[in-house]
């Protein structure tokens, strides 16, 4: 059986995107400094906090290979006599009961338990941006109001504060096996990866070359322009959602814009510094590891001047709208002549050849051909 496990369970929004990028890009190089990455992917990772928190709803919406991702995460724990890592940060809103459960099935020598996180105003701002990039309409004032006592609803302060995550996690290994890993408000601090990966070895491979891996931002006004097309989609399902909204409206087209930050309302900021100051009080308490500043946890004493949603004018949204209509329009021009040069091209070929003259709307052209075209340049 492995001798450490480190199980890093979140918050989301603390640079998960960017520390999973770096370990799973060279997990061969892991390897061979004893430090194992297990099952396939990343993707298991995620199946397996959707197991850990026995969400059969959501598994029964994925593959069948997604209901034993977390046997295959266990059997190559057991099987390895090193130091193993399991990482996404949706295993945060597991119940203390579920999270004892995990730690107990890895049966490693130690478990540890990494939380990154970011303050609470960065992660409240930064957690309605990606809802609103999957196509949600609640307002940001409206968002994550409160702590819901489902561990399968993970996008509230259930899953997003440290101080609850650390409430369910910290409780089932001793506080020198928990660790807290501060992220600086700009997220990708500099020092983030060395702190993390400084963990696991003694002597960890440096980020990976070109390798800036993060979820692209959206501004303040295509934020709101997307909400308010989100409530246009209401009957698209959650995959098709993921591919057209998120992954193509709003990472692919909308953030090639400037992005314009911003704040929620006063209350909103008023409540995050209560929860930053309560996560840094109980970090404090308990005696935790603290890899890095913790002071990196409490929202500023003065934050720099932004606007809120509710400043936004009616006229910046429609302009944002215009404009991500006529670059759908670029896009579906574009789409169509490449289109008719490969049925030019597939003319001239053998009529044997698979797949020739079919038109645009085939599954496997079109569109959605040219979302993985610009996603794999993005890349």
């Amino acid at each position: 059986m492995a001798s450490r496990v480190f199980l890093h369970v979140g918050v989301p929004k603390s640079g998960t995107t960017f520390l999973q990028h770096g370990l799973w890009s060279q997990a061969d190089r892991w390897r061979r400094l004893g430090v194992l990455l297990p099952a396939v992917g990343h993707r298991e990772h995620r199946w397996g906090s959707l197991v850990v928190r026995e969400d059969t709803r959501r598994l029964s919406e994925r593959p069948p290979a997604a209901a034993r991702a977390w046997e295959e995460i266990l059997a190559d724990v057991h099987a390895w006599d090193g130091t193993a890592v399991v990482s996404h940060e949706f295993y945060g809103g597991a119940t203390r009961a579920q999270a004892r459960r995990a730690v107990e099935s890895l049966a490693a020598d130690e478990v540890h338990v990494v939380v990154t996180a970011r303050h609470p105003l960065q992660t409240l701002v930064s957690g309605w941006q990606e809802m609103t990039k999957y196509g949600r309409t609640v307002a940001l004032d409206d968002f994550c109001t409160g702590v819901s006592d489902d561990p399968h609803d993970v996008w509230n302060w259930r899953a997003l504060d440290a101080a609850e995550v650390l409430g369910h996690w910290g409780a089932v290994v001793p506080p020198e096996r928990v660790h807290v890993v501060p992220v600086a408000s700009s997220g990708q601090d500099a020092s983030l990866w060395v702190r993390f990966a400084g963990l696991l070895a003694a002597d960890p491979p440096p980020y990976p070359d070109g390798g800036n891996a993060s979820n692209a931002s959206i501004g303040l006004v295509e934020c709101e322009a997307l909400r308010q097309v989100g409530a246009h989609l209401r009957d698209l399902a959650s995959l098709p959602r993921s591919t057209w909204v998120r992954r193509y409206l709003a990472e692919t087209v909308l953030a090639r814009r400037p992005a314009e930050r911003f704040w929620p309302g006063p209350d909103r900021i008023a409540e995050c510094r209560e929860r930053g100051e309560r996560v840094l009080a109980q970090v404090r308490e308990a005696g935790y590891d603290v890899v890095g500043d913790l002071s990196h946890l409490a929202v500023p004493a003065q934050l720099p001047p932004r606007r809120s949603p509710a400043d936004v004018d009616p006229s910046e949204v429609a302009a944002v709208a215009t404009e991500l209509v006529a670059e759908l329009v670029r896009d579906l021009a574009a789409e169509r002549r490449r289109a008719l040069a490969a049925e030019r091209d597939a003319g001239a070929r053998s009529t044997g050849d698979a797949g020739a003259g079919q038109p645009p709307g085939t599954p496997g052209r079109g569109l959605s051909g040219m979302v993985r075209r610009r996603l794999h340049r993005r890349a």
